[in-house]
């Protein structure tokens, strides 16, 4: 992992805007995926393959050009042999393969700001993660977007420790293919990530529908294009923990959606079980019942011994109605807000991070939550966010 990542290098950025620095999520839109109009069909396919290959190219002009920016983009055309040995060799070394069904990826990338950007640390550095998470095309694909999200932050917690990182600001981009009622969202709040957009503009959790970034192949329009922050001086459960917390929601989801009170709930999990406690047969088979086994994209035996872990709070091998009831059926999510409780206090060792300063949406329109029909260079709306470096304290990992 470190070999991969010490061939990207560290990227220097520099900007005439002092002390801000911005960073660019856009899905360009892959043309295999592009709508095509009674006319555009006349068009031959020689031709559309030109203008598509023209229109990386302006894209990798204003790669050059944003020297102020980090650009993170999707659906990168593989239609040109060019493009994907430009692709491969600069940025190929970073990338972490899901290897499920998806065939998705995830880019890392090991930044370090230079003056004026550094006016706090000489060598401030941050992480930056770009990714684009698998559609939800039916029920037994949520667990996989799951999976992928698990997966990234895994995989930079596991470099942090390996070339023994100090604490640093991690920003994870791209089109995540999920709103913010959806359990990636909230997975990725669990952790003390923050939607820098909602930040901007002072959006809670739970406004939804105030913006929109995509509409999609059913028609749709959705909010799914997100950089998320994550702050050195925020407080962060367990990665595992917030794993079995965000499988247990789903569960608890589907549970509830077939309108089952708590006592029907318990009842199910516990089968053919004429003892009034959950054995783990029990359990592995209602998650079979519930769609989140039995399949190729299901949860793997690892995964599933790890949220029965976490569901036996004593160890004795069973789950009492207690339990059930603490880390099943009421378990809620240990979002972090942006309140004070969620931040690092006292005198604690000091480092750089980042506020958000500015949040910005193209074209405007999708702002106020409307999908221009005069727009189409891509399906997806462009996504800017200025940082600005502050001093904070350092947080801990909390069990």
């Amino acid at each position: 992992m470190k070999g991969r990542i010490s061939k990207i290098g560290s990227y220097a950025i520099s900007s005439s805007t002092r002390d801000c620095i911005s960073c660019t999520t856009f899905n360009i839109l892959a043309p295999i995926y592009k709508r095509l109009s009674r006319k555009d069909q006349s068009i031959r396919e020689s031709d559309n393959r030109a203008y598509w290959m023209g229109r990386n190219h302006r894209i990798l002009d204003w790669l050059l050009y944003e020297r102020s920016s980090i650009i993170c983009l999707q659906e990168f055309w593989v239609g040109n042999e060019e493009l994907v040995r430009l692709y491969e060799k600069r940025l190929g070394d970073a990338d972490l393969l899901f290897n499920d069904c998806g065939d998705r990826v995830a880019q890392l990338l090991h930044v370090e700001l230079v003056p004026p950007y550094s006016q706090y640390d000489a060598h401030q550095q941050v992480l930056i993660v770009n990714t684009h998470l698998l559609f939800p095309h039916d029920s037994t694909l949520s667990i996989v977007r799951l999976q992928q999200v698990y997966k990234i932050l895994q995989y930079v917690e596991s470099y942090q420790q390996e070339v023994n990182l100090s604490p640093m600001p991690i920003i994870l981009c791209g089109d995540w293919n999920g709103s913010k009622r959806g359990h990636v969202y909230k997975f990725l709040r669990s952790q003390g990530f923050v939607s820098s957009y909602d930040t901007a503009h002072r959006y809670t959790d739970s406004e939804s529908q105030k913006w929109v970034s995509h509409r999609n192949h059913r028609g749709n329009i959705c909010a799914v294009d997100f950089i998320w922050l994550l702050n050195p001086n925020r407080y962060r459960k367990l990665l595992k923990t917030s794993w079995s917390e965000a499988v247990f929601g789903m569960f608890r989801y589907l549970l509830r959606r077939a309108s089952l009170t708590a006592e029907d709930a318990f009842a199910f999990l516990k089968t053919d079980n004429a003892g009034d406690y959950i054995t783990f047969l029990g359990f592995c088979e209602t998650l079979r019942q519930l769609n989140l086994t039995g399949h190729c994209n299901g949860l793997t035996k690892k995964e599933i011994k790890d949220l029965w872990i976490q569901a036996d709070i004593d160890g004795n091998g069973i789950v009492d109605y207690k339990e059930f009831q603490q880390r099943i059926w009421n378990q809620t999510w240990s979002e972090q807000r942006d309140a004070e409780d969620g931040e690092a206090k006292g005198n604690q060792e000091q480092t750089v991070g980042f506020s958000v300063k500015n949040a910005v949406l193209f074209p405007p329109e999708v702002e106020k939550g409307v999908w221009p029909e005069n727009y189409s260079l891509s399906d997806h709306a462009r996504l800017t966010v200025v940082f600005s470096p502050i001093r904070m304290p350092c947080s801990q990992l909390v069990s």
